[in-house]
């Protein structure tokens, strides 16, 4: 592996890059399918269907719990041939408010891994998805003293990194962005210009995969299994 030298600019993710958070809303997703027990479509078929859900919504409403909410309750309306209650509507709103009631279990070796890396490198967290959420879980992490600025945008493209390129002048060749997700964190950071590490977790959800993108000329794109190993490196 390379080493780079001191002074960079660290973009670093932070849903399943710093701490846990799709393996929540898979066990939420299992306990829907498992409450919906629908008799014609098997659990495969009733969570493509919810992927495709997922999908209109986050075009329509954005990120976050509320939007993962009326996901639910919308599959729930198309797939199930019995109407929604009043009752059903609170164990299907339930399954998602599990979700916010989980403690932050940050990733292994996170926190001691920023604190090297922030005497070197500058760190900028670049997240996505409703603002107060992002924000409410980065208080709860402890992890805020370890970056110089916080960015949370509404979508990961490359419009949205090169503002923030421009925000915090940036220069592409000393920039990377760091993530576990090929379509939000890896290939529009490299169309926008800069590096890109990527950081493999076995759990990241299912419409954040993409096939990885190739670096264009002049930019590096790395693959790490642990966030720990950013600090050999870095």
């Amino acid at each position: 592996m390379p080493q780079i030298a001191p002074g960079q600019t660290l973009l670093i993710d932070a849903d399943d890059t710093l701490w846990e958070n799709n393996v929540y809303f898979e066990r939420a997703i299992a306990a829907f399918i498992s409450y919906l027990n629908h008799h014609e479509y098997t659990p495969a078929e009733v969570r493509k269907a919810l992927n495709a859900v997922e999908h209109e919504t986050i075009l329509a409403h954005g990120y976050g719990l509320k939007s993962f909410t009326r996901s639910l309750i919308t599959c729930f309306e198309r797939l199930s041939p019995l109407p929604m209650t009043d009752e059903k509507h609170r164990r299907i709103v339930g399954f998602a408010q599990s979700i916010a009631q989980q403690e932050i279990e940050l990733l292994p070796a996170v926190d001691e891994t920023l604190a090297e890396l922030a005497t070197r490198h500058r760190l900028i967290l670049m997240t996505k998805g409703n603002r107060a959420e992002q924000a409410d879980k980065l208080a709860r992490s402890g992890l805020t003293p370890h970056f110089s600025a916080v960015e949370i945008v509404a979508e990961k493209d490359p419009p949205a990194y090169r503002q923030v390129i421009d925000r915090h002048e940036l220069g592409l060749q000393t920039s990377w962005m760091i993530g576990n997700s090929p379509k939000s964190d890896i290939n529009p950071a490299l169309a926008a210009g800069l590096h890109a590490v990527f950081l493999f977790h076995k759990d990241t959800w299912a419409l954040e995969h993409a096939e990885i993108a190739a670096a264009p000329e002049g930019q590096q794109l790395l693959e790490l299994d642990a966030f720990a190993k950013l600090s050999e490196i870095f």
